[in-house]
């Protein structure tokens, strides 16, 4: 059978989880990124540090050792679309965890295939409405490359694409009046309810 496995930890809690203001950034980034709990956020936060902390120790090494590793980190995160291509470990230290998030296949699909909110696109891909390629892909968290992004399509036999155009069909449109319009319809109310106020209070001559 082989030896146990032991898994380790994808994902660390933050040193003061209660702190009002680290609550709130977290509920607006969930919403923003239809994220389903806060686990997946401290998953981001995780990677990003693991991605850090080798930025930061590349830093410290002989210039010698740094341009035979450096590239190959860069070049990884290039591939995935954190970076530009002629980016530098700098640019790696500016690193913010919503651009790592923005790299699910959820956001790319919630940005790309017109879907009102970010939960709507998660539900199509866990339903396996949507392909990369020739591949259905049924993980919101998959992180899509940028020779991928391109890719992105609903399957063949998907009908999600026709209930969107049909929703977007059957929005009501908002009218809009400017400022003067408006200013001279309310002067156009205002003069009806006086005439009508004169009517009512003008003695009858019969």
């Amino acid at each position: 059978m082989g030896d146990p496995k032991y898994p380790r930890k994808v994902w660390r809690k933050p040193k003061r989880p209660l702190n009002y203001e680290l609550k709130m950034d977290e509920l607006q980034t969930l919403g923003t990124f239809g994220l389903r709990t806060k686990r997946e956020l401290w998953k981001a936060h995780t990677e990003l540090s693991r991605v850090r902390q080798q930025a930061r120790s590349l830093l410290a090494l002989t210039q010698k050792v740094r341009d035979e590793k450096e590239p190959i980190l860069l070049k990884s995160l290039a591939r995935i679309g954190l970076i530009s291509n002629d980016a530098t470990l700098d640019d790696v230290l500016n690193l913010k965890p919503t651009d790592l998030l923005a790299r699910r296949l959820q956001t790319i699909v919630s940005n790309k295939l017109g879907f009102k909110t970010p939960y709507q696109a998660r539900q199509a891909v866990i339903h396996g409405h949507i392909m990369i390629g020739d591949r259905k892909i049924d993980i919101p968290s998959y992180t899509v490359t940028v020779e991928e992004e391109n890719s992105v399509h609903f399957t063949p036999e998907s009908k999600i694409p026709e209930m969107l155009e049909k929703s977007k069909k059957e929005e009501p449109k908002v009218e809009t009046t400017t400022e003067g319009e408006e200013g001279t319809e309310t002067q156009a109310s205002d003069k009806t309810e006086s005439t009508e106020t004169v009517k009512k209070d003008k003695p009858s001559t019969d």
